[in-house]
């Protein structure tokens, strides 16, 4: 499987945005990340799914999937070594995380307003001075 077959069986799942993150692209619906694309290099894919199967996949299928290294792997993130996996089964992986995803609450995407940096007042007032 290619990079742009791996982003081509995303891009098919209903709702789904290709965006970026850290320089990577990335996969989103219902306002989550469920994909990624690029990382550690351009022959590895990530799928977030439910931790019970990750290890099911990662034991079923050692020589495709991969747990990401700490806590991003404890919580589902799971590597796909695209050049040796079949798209029936990535197809599969990656309709987990997008029902994953559905089922999550989606994330806010407004930002609150950063507090005052420490001694911002002082400053402003010596400017104004």
């Amino acid at each position: 499987m290619t990079a742009n077959e791996f982003r081509e069986l995303i891009l098919a799942l209903p709702e789904t945005v290709e965006g970026a993150h850290m320089r990577r692209a990335d996969f989103r619906s219902h306002g989550r990340i469920f994909a990624t694309l690029g990382y550690p290099d351009n022959n590895w894919g990530m799928i977030k799914l439910p931790p019970d199967e990750q290890q099911r996949l990662i034991q079923t299928h050692p020589h495709i999937f991969e747990k990401a290294k700490g806590a991003w792997g404890l919580k589902g993130s799971t590597l796909v070594r695209l050049d040796h996996a079949h798209p029936d089964l990535v197809r599969t992986a990656l309709d987990f995380a997008w029902q994953r995803s559905a089922e999550a609450p989606a994330k806010a995407t407004s930002k609150k307003p950063s507090a005052p940096r420490k001694g911002a007042k002082a400053t402003a007032a010596r400017r104004s001075a």
